[in-house]
């Protein structure tokens, strides 16, 4: 969703398709400026989300957003609308800000690690209450964050580590190579060595198009891709994620396609 409907308006969407908790995007998925948010609507939020018992929602930043990029002005234009967006999700209390870790753009992992630090470490305070998330990625072309070691080495080298997270989105990290249908236990014991389960956060839970470490990232319905219903049946019990928020980010053409999603993982979902 985007925040352009406003607050209010998402989280009735959401209600109406048996959600309690919601991702959106700080402004159009492409850049550009944000809607002004009015008071009044956080207020009738924090009012349906509260009587409607919500977990923590996601912010989502916009695609445009590459904190490593070899290009300074696209750096000074991502900071820009990093610091922006932070300053937005603090208007809800205790949320996320999720974002893609950014392209180095042919300089190297490493350096595009080093920039996506200074970066954090420009515009975190102590004072935020927002965690941001570090995604992982698929490892497509010049993509940071397609190995736990590189999303640790970001955690590693930002001064307030306490307000950085992950969102571990099921079809990169299938992608990327990491067996999450037939050796889930193992995936995440590798994360938590690498990382620490305590810092994930939040699930991106989609299916995948293409088969495991193809490093394609392409979203698939829930049931109908490479990682399969069983498998996504284990992600949503697995004693590590099944607090999580989780999100869908797969491709449906209308809102009702994601109302059958979500009735279809309440009925898995072990109570």
């Amino acid at each position: 969703m985007s925040s352009a409907l406003g607050y209010e308006a998402m989280a009735k969407t959401a209600i109406s398709i048996g959600a309690n908790t919601f991702q959106y995007f700080t402004r159009n998925p492409r850049g550009g400026a944000a809607k002004a948010i009015k008071d009044e609507d956080v207020e009738a939020y924090l009012k349906l989300s509260s009587e409607n018992n919500f977990a923590k929602v996601v912010a989502h930043a916009p695609y445009t957003m590459n904190l490593c990029s070899a290009a300074e002005h696209i750096r000074k234009f991502s900071k820009n609308m990093f610091k922006d967006d932070i300053l937005r999700a603090e208007l809800i209390p205790e949320s996320y800000y999720n974002f893609h870790p950014g392209s180095h753009t042919g300089q190297g992992v490493d350096a595009g690690i080093s920039l996506i630090c200074d970066a954090l470490n420009e515009t975190l305070s102590e004072n935020q209450k927002t965690i941001v998330l570090l995604e992982t990625m698929a490892g497509k072309g010049s993509e940071v964050g397609g190995k736990f070691e590189e999303i640790a080495k970001i955690r590693e080298n930002t001064e307030l580590k306490n307000k950085v997270g992950v969102c571990l989105d099921t079809c990169h990290v299938f992608d990327a190579g990491y067996d999450i249908v037939e050796n889930l236990d193992g995936v995440l014991e590798e994360f938590d060595k690498i990382i620490g389960i305590e810092n994930l956060k939040a699930v991106h839970i989609n299916d995948s198009k293409n088969p495991i470490g193809s490093h394609k990232d392409r979203h698939e319905k829930i049931g109908q891709g490479h990682i399969g219903i069983d498998a996504m049946k284990n992600i949503i019990n697995n004693k590590h994620l099944r607090n999580l928020p989780f999100i869908l980010e797969t491709p449906h053409d209308d809102i009702q396609g994601y109302a059958e999603e979500i009735k279809m993982l309440r009925n898995l979902y072990d109570k």
